[in-house]
């Protein structure tokens, strides 16, 4: 502005191409969604008993998969189940083959739906519905 505080930044296309991957994460981590985490006592307990049932049913012609992908702020894992701490948390899973994660680094919904020949992830940014 005319007094020469900062009100926002432009970059190009270009500039955007050559600086994404190390600036996006800061910015990421600045917004409020990424800092209004839950408080641990707000939190619902894992639907582990969901989980191992779906698994001891399991019919589909492929093994269940353990690897989990945020595409929203790029967090992975080989198993969930495995990481210490933890990067996700099961908050769903049905007989019919949904299973549905909340990242804990940026609170994005990761949903994956096994199908008979095929598994299909969809990865939703969190909202704050308040």
């Amino acid at each position: 502005d005319a007094s020469g505080s900062v009100v926002g930044v432009f970059i190009g296309p270009e500039l955007w191409k050559k600086t994404r991957d190390a600036i996006l994460p800061i910015l990421e981590g600045a917004s409020p969604a990424a800092k209004a985490k839950p408080a641990e006592e707000a939190l619902l307990p894992e639907p582990i008993k969901d989980w191992e049932t779906l698994v001891a049913y399991w019919d589909f012609p492929y093994p269940p998969t353990y690897d989990l992908v945020c595409d929203n702020c790029g967090s992975r894992t080989e198993d969930w189940r495995k990481d210490t701490p933890r990067k996700f948390r099961l908050t769903a899973a049905n007989m019919g083959g949904q299973t549905s994660f909340e990242c804990l680094a940026c609170r994005a919904r990761i949903i994956k739906r096994h199908f008979k020949k095929h598994v299909d992830v969809e990865c939703r940014p969190f909202v704050d519905r308040t």
